[in-house]
Formats: structure tokens, sequence, C-alpha cells
């Protein structure tokens, strides 16, 4: 979300965003009312027969509200604001009409702007398809118990997927884009006229492009690309290499993905000045003992983390055997903290040079 928002109008959409849903929903009388205009609309796509029934289906919502320490708290806002948009116009249409007081009618009448209007539904729909390929890695990132080896997948095809999004998506997001504000009578810009950032003294630019550039290149593009910069850097080809090489010692299923080569490579690539010349010919010897004696000792048998791991190579006295495997994963585990220790010390440094 931190590279999303620094796109000035992707910013702009979820400042606006969590604005909408607090007017819509702030009062429990119009969130009543949100619902009641939800079951009328399923109701009558039910007698149309447009709406399969069943057990779970077409489930009454609301909106959900945006928190930045909630993972995917985005995108399923997002979600239910294009499931509910229609019923969010009839609410605000009635506070307009009905408010009590001046400002909640003046707040009505700016949010049913924001909300018709063609930017919003375009980033509305750009969001959804980004986060919508990135969720699955949230959620896989998320997790306690992280497969590495699964998550490292999912980050290889979140980035394949929005690849294919930045190369073949904007004609099939503008179509859906289109035929969305036709259903809803919101005005479709002519992509061919020229585009104008501001008005009045601060109408002149330099750059003359049409509203289509402006659209494709300034908002779709450049959001896209963040996403992939933010991609490419937290999960570059030597850090991915890293974790799926750690993976061969996790002892889950009696040791199945226990590899020596890998665990070799590991030592030889990542670690040089851990070992000496001498340890990294004598631990692939150690790992072969360890292969035949792990899986049939009892306290070393029925593990599925590298944490029980080592925890029970210390338990057992058999750090002392396999000292050499006991130090590289003892270097593995402490691996998130030496990392973050650096990127502390990185972040003091700027506070010093910049703001000192």
């Amino acid at each position: 979300m931190a590279a999303l928002k620094e796109v000035i109008p992707v910013h702009q959409f979820f400042s606006n965003l969590a604005f909408i849903v607090n007017v819509v929903c702030s009062y429990s009388k119009r969130h009543d009312e949100l619902q009641a205009i939800e079951l009328d609309g399923i109701t009558q796509l039910l007698e149309m027969g447009e709406l399969e029934t069943g057990k779970g289906k077409n489930q009454i919502g609301t909106l959900k509200r945006v928190g930045d320490t909630r993972w995917s708290s985005h995108f399923y806002s997002i979600c239910s604001m294009m499931k509910l948009y229609n019923a969010s116009c009839l609410v605000l249409q009635k506070i307009i009409v009905d408010g009590s007081t001046y400002s909640q009618r003046g707040d009505a009448d700016a949010t049913l702007n924001m909300l018709s209007s063609f930017d919003f539904v375009l980033i509305l729909h750009m969001m959804k398809e980004i986060m919508g390929i990135t969720d699955g890695l949230c959620q896989a990132l998320q997790k306690q118990s992280q497969d590495i080896l699964n998550a490292m997948q999912l980050v290889c095809s979140t980035k394949i997927l929005i690849q294919k999004l930045r190369d073949d998506g904007w004609q099939n997001l503008l179509k859906g884009v289109v035929f969305f504000c036709e259903q809803h009578d919101i005005d479709i810009p002519d992509f061919n006229s020229t585009y104008v950032a501001r008005h009045g003294r601060s109408r002149h630019q330099k750059d003359h492009v049409t509203m289509e550039h402006h659209f494709r290149v300034n908002i779709f593009l450049v959001t896209v690309d963040k996403q992939l910069q933010e991609l490419n850097d937290r999960f570059s080809e030597q850090t991915m290499e890293l974790l799926t090489l750690s993976n061969a010692l996790v002892p889950k299923d009696a040791y199945k993905a226990f590899n020596i080569e890998d665990i070799c490579t590991l030592v030889n690539k990542y670690y040089p000045l851990d070992f000496s010349e001498q340890e990294k010919i004598s631990l692939k010897f150690q790992l072969q003992h360890f292969i035949i004696d792990a899986p049939n000792h009892p306290d070393l048998k029925n593990l599925s983390t590298m944490l029980e791991l080592c925890q029970s190579l210390a338990r057992t006295g058999k750090s002392r055997t396999f000292y050499l495997i006991d130090r590289l994963i003892r270097l593995i585990l402490t691996l998130p903290v030496s990392t973050a220790t650096t990127e502390r010390s990185f972040f003091a440094m700027k506070i010093i040079k910049t703001r000192l």
C-alpha cells in the first residue's frame, strides 16, 4: 500500500474511499438504509432470475472500512464498494434531500460527486485487479507457520500476473470500466480530448496529452510499475534463492525437504565467512550422518519447523555432535532479526542526515 500510495491519484482515491465509507455508514440509520436497499436489489434480481439461490449465496453485506494495520483490508473495502455501489449512491441521494443539517447534506453531495466520477470508478476497478492478484501472497505471508517454498512460488506467479496485467490488461480494464459507467449513468470522458490537470491560472501545462494517455500512462502504468518495483525490491532473485535454499533444512514430513546439495550451496554462497574451508568439507559429511540419525531419533523425528529442530538439538545434546548444522540453523533463524536491525540502522541514519 505504501508503494501504491506514492501515485497521487491512488492516494487521493483511498482518502476519498475512507470519506465515502464514513459518510454512508457513520450512523446506524444510514447503515440500515444501505442494507435495506441492498436487500431490495437482491430480491428484484432473484425475481428476474438473474441470481442463483443456495446456501451462503446472496448475503447482505456492508461497506468495509480500511485499516492500515490489517492485511487485505484495502482489498475487502474495494470489493464491498463495488458490490454496494448502487446502494451507496441511493443512500447518499436520500441524505442530500433528508439530511438534518447542512453539513450532512453538503458532505453527502460532495461524496456523491466523488463516487460518480470516472476517475474514481477507473481506479476502483484498477485497484481491484491489482490487489486481487497480490491478495494470495499477502495471505501467505501473514501466516505464523509459513510454507517458504509455496510463498516463493506465489511471489513468482504474482510478478508474472502483474506484468501480464501491465502488458495486456488495459483494454479489458477500460472495457469493464465503461460498461460499469453505462450501467450507473456515469459520464464517460472523450478519450481523444486534451487532458487538463487543473483549471484557472495553474491550468497551463507543457505536455499536452489526451485523456486516454493520462488514464493509461499516468495512472494505470505508473501504478502497476510501482507495484512491480516493490515486489522486485522486496523479493529479489537473491532473496528468493536464499529463502528457497533455507527450506532444505525444514524437518517437516520426516525431513522430506532435506537436501544436502542445497544446504552446501547455501553455505558456500550466502555464509562463506561463517565457515572455514575445512568446515565446509566437514559439513557435507555431518549432513550425511544427520539424515540417517534424525528420522530415527525419538526427539528429532516429529518436528515441523527449524525452530523446533534447533531446540531439540540443544536439548538432546546433538548440537555438539552436529555443531556445524546447529550453527547454520541459528544463522538462518536470526536472519529476520539481523535484517530488521540493519533496516533500523539505516532509518536512523536517514533521520540524522535529513530531519536533524
